[in-house]
């Protein structure tokens, strides 16, 4: 057997199909975000505008969490020591865990070290404590939902996306007294919708199944105290279990659940992911903690931001520019072609000096690939202008519409 060729012909398909993925090398300008460098592969790092990272306000770089991070390094040293079980739990981590509860109004919080990792473990642990589960996942889920719900074995059920009647007409083939749960999440990330949360929630309570939303693209960014779209939309205490991160509008890094006291206590001892996993990082935790408690108080990053988004949206109608409309923060623009796709985010790259990055299958659907954009509070009109301009210019010479391709990125 030639293993080392069935590798090399296994990224031989990705760069036939256009959706092999180039890492780009930058070094952000603490202070100065968007702005960063990119290193490119035999040329000087030059300057750029960053236009898709998931630091939706800028948080990474924000004084009180830089501050709180530098005093807990210098307080307690790097790393954590361990698992949450043997020396990795720190008054970090303890603090951070009741503020999560808090936000989400919940008796208790778990820290884990990604959301993916959360969402994994919490979903692939809850259908082996409660045998036979029935699963109801929209079809949009993320693919670490996908990922806990394949992990945990039980029978499962694809709901159309957001479609309340297709939901109802698969939970009421069950008895209600079958333990179900429904899984599915508020802001989903690369369409930009947003669930109908509420009428799920009655749903859930009209045949007896438990509730599980990730809010990971919402936690920060909705919500009087950034909690989420359940928070906005006055639903929190409806659902059982809460999924979010750290890493997106809190700027620092890591997941958690949020949810009842026994369900927080049931994960953490029994999903193995949780278990077996060396803790956050006590600066990590207390640069997240600072994130957090400076967004419970302040709408000031959350209101910009959505200005931000709405502008900019607006500006690229103005343009015929194909953005793909929705109610929340994502800014998609639609392409359709993975090469296509590519060929334009490098041309903006390496002509514009705008890194975008092309989402190509399987991100989303073939023949869906997009750029997504994601405007922050710290995004100019004068950026803003430079976009729309440097992509109005690529449409003109490379029309999607049109199915023409010219190698831009080669010229």
């Amino acid at each position: 057997m030639d293993y080392a060729k069935k590798f090399e012909e296994a990224i031989a398909a990705l760069h036939r199909e256009g959706r092999y993925r180039v890492f780009a090398d930058l070094k952000r300008h603490c202070g100065e975000y968007p702005h960063a460098l990119h290193f490119g592969s035999g040329t000087p790092p030059r300057e750029i505008t960053v236009w898709c990272s998931n630091d939706y306000l800028g948080m990474s770089q924000h004084p009180k969490v830089l501050a709180a991070m530098h005093e807990a390094i210098d307080t307690v040293g790097a790393g954590s020591g361990g698992t949450r079980n043997i020396s990795g739990t720190t008054h970090y981590h303890v603090e951070l865990e009741r503020e999560i509860a808090d936000l989400h109004q919940k008796e208790s919080a778990l820290l884990f070290t990604s959301a993916f990792v959360a969402n994994d473990a919490t979903l692939d642990t809850v259908q082996k404590l409660i045998p036979g589960t029935v699963v109801f996942s929209d079809e949009k889920n993320h693919a670490s939902m996908i990922a806990g719900i394949r992990h945990g074995g039980g029978m499962k059920h694809i709901w159309r996306h957001n479609d309340i009647e297709d939901l109802e007409s698969l939970l009421k083939q069950y008895p209600k007294d079958t333990p179900k749960l429904i899984v599915f999440e508020s802001v989903y990330s690369m369409d930009g919708h947003i669930a109908p949360i509420a009428a799920i929630c009655d749903l859930a309570e009209k045949y007896g199944a438990m509730t599980y939303l990730d809010e990971v693209h919402a936690v920060g960014l909705y919500g009087p105290r950034g909690g989420g779209i359940a928070e906005r939309d006055g639903v929190m205490q409806r659902l059982d279990i809460i999924n979010g991160t750290l890493a997106k509008g809190f700027g620092v890094m890591g997941g958690y659940i949020a949810a009842s006291k026994a369900i927080c206590d049931a994960i953490r001892s029994y999903a193995a992911g949780f278990i077996f996993t060396t803790s956050l990082a006590p600066a990590v935790a207390a640069g997240a903690l600072a994130s957090m408690r400076h967004l419970k108080s302040s709408n000031a990053e959350r209101e910009l931001h959505q200005e931000r988004a709405a502008t900019l949206k607006a500006r690229l109608k103005e343009a015929r520019l194909p953005v793909m409309d929705n109610p929340s923060h994502i800014v998609p623009v639609m392409v359709g072609d993975p090469v296509h796709c590519k060929a334009v985010t490098d041309a903006l790259l390496t002509h514009y000096g705008v890194y975008a990055q092309p989402i190509n299958y399987p991100t989303v659907p073939r023949r869906t690939e997009r750029i997504r954009l994601t405007p922050g509070p710290m995004h100019t009109d004068a950026l803003m202008d430079h976009l729309v301009a440097s992509l109005s210019e690529l449409w003109e010479r490379c029309p999607v519409a049109q199915g023409h391709y010219v190698k831009l990125a080669a010229e």
